[in-house]
């Protein structure tokens, strides 16, 4: 078995790229969720099937780590739709 993240940083990372993985495998639900302001509906299952992936690859007593899969998702997956036309911006 592999060794759990320890490191925030790297934790980061990860969620970063899980979350990338789920908005590649799924660009129309990114677009019309940020269009319509329902994203975390639409995607709701493949973000909790992410997270708890997430949570089995890094440590139980990692601090903060519902907050940095959540940035992710912000980072990767909201902030790079900018250029999605939507009424929340």
């Amino acid at each position: 078995m592999s060794r759990l993240v320890d490191n925030p940083a790297l934790a980061f990372r990860l969620a970063r790229a899980i979350v990338s993985d789920i908005a590649l495998y799924n660009p129309e639900k990114v677009k019309e969720g940020i269009t319509n302001d329902n994203i975390f509906d639409l995607l709701d299952e493949e973000l909790t099937e992410g997270r708890e992936h997430f949570y089995s690859r890094v440590a139980p007593d990692l601090p903060d780590k519902d907050n940095l899969f959540d940035r992710a998702v912000v980072d990767v997956m909201i902030k790079q739709a900018g250029n999605i036309e939507s009424s929340i911006w």
